[in-house]
């Protein structure tokens, strides 16, 4: 199985886990499956608060899989990964690098919304280290069914939970590391980033590095190095 078990992610003792998603993964899983599976999953209590599981979306044999920290709020409300603006600003980005969405994975490290209420809004709250590991069999199973070529960790949530506690995405944006989840893993920022920057020139600025991480990518598909 690629990666790690949930129980080795740093920071979570083995067998001191006490939510899980392991119980909900059914045997001999297809995307399908797993989706339908995922929707009635109790793994952990954010399902309490979240309108419905976002459960990763594209292609079977997708050769690129794209992970997130969490659904946000428009995408707990239609129910699909990437579709608020932060999306908008992803596919842009892909389509200028070369890469076609339709042949993506798109998913997250944890599929439910967790978020706090200020006045009518409902604002993103970062994941804890628990709760990615009780979600982390579902990116398991993802990663078993798509067998994706490359991986790419969306923000320093993903990164961190991927590819280890120490790493850090702004120095090593952009760059392959070794890792057992593909034949080729690399990370950078979350599209949300783009959206947080001071100004527009900063957003001009941010989305252009974000672009350019991403091209990365299509020399690896076509057997070729960045």
């Amino acid at each position: 199985m690629p990666g790690r078990a949930a129980s080795d992610i740093e920071g979570v003792p083995a067998g001191g886990q006490t939510e899980s998603a392991a119980a909900f993964v059914p045997e001999r899983p297809t995307l399908p499956r797993l989706r339908e599976a995922a929707a009635d999953c109790r793994g952990c209590h954010l399902w309490e608060h979240a309108t419905q599981t976002v459960f990763g979306e594209g292609a079977r044999g997708a050769e690129v899989m794209f992970v997130g920290e969490q659904p946000g709020d428009q995408e707990d409300l239609a129910g699909k990964p990437f579709v608020g603006p932060a999306g908008r600003i992803f596919d842009q980005a892909l389509e200028e690098a070369g890469i076609d969405r339709r042949q993506t994975y798109v998913t997250n490290v944890v599929k439910h919304f967790k978020w706090e209420p200020r006045g009518k809004r409902r604002i993103h709250q970062k994941p804890n280290w628990t709760e990615m590991a009780a979600c982390r069999p579902w990116l398991e199973a993802e990663l078993d069914v798509v067998e994706p070529e490359v991986v790419v960790c969306l923000g320093a949530t993903a990164a961190q939970a991927l590819i280890g506690r120490d790493f850090r995405v702004s120095r090593r944006r952009g760059e392959l590391v070794d890792s057992p989840l593909a034949h080729y893993v690399l990370a950078t920022v979350h599209p949300s980033s783009i959206l947080r920057q001071r100004d527009e020139a900063s957003r001009e600025a941010e989305y252009a590095a974000f672009v350019e991480d991403l091209r990365v990518v299509p020399p690896l598909l076509n057997g070729r190095s960045p």
